[in-house]
């Protein structure tokens, strides 16, 4: 079953959802304390709460960061899986991957973070 646009800012769908999963696929292959040195890195900001709300928004700036999103809304799932794009007509589910939701939803183990910091 097709599904066609019904507004014009279903057209630009595609091409928001492509650059969002550009961005999460650098995550997704990697360890949760390498993710979180990935984020401290491109968001030049560490951690300040290290709770499940600051770890997801962390992600999803991240998986925004130069995105034209041409009216969509995007927010990480209440389960933590998935980032969800919203706004017109449908929305779409894009799955961030086993190491996003685990580094989302367990943070990063202390031995794992211990290591990363020292290099």
């Amino acid at each position: 079953m097709t599904i066609s646009p019904k507004e014009p800012k279903d057209l630009a769908l595609a091409p928001v959802a492509a650059a969002i999963d550009a961005n999460l696929k650098h995550l997704r292959d990697k360890t949760p304390a390498a993710i979180d040195y990935e984020l401290t890195l491109q968001l030049n900001t560490p951690l300040a709460a290290g709770d499940v709300t600051e770890r997801a928004a962390r992600v999803l700036r991240v998986a925004l960061r130069n995105v034209d999103m041409h009216h969509w809304s995007a927010e990480i799932t209440d389960d933590c899986s998935s980032l969800r794009l919203s706004g017109g007509s449908v929305s779409l589910d894009l799955g961030l991957g086993a190491s996003v939701l685990s580094y989302i939803v367990d943070g990063v183990p202390a031995q794992s973070a211990a290591v990363t910091a020292q290099g």
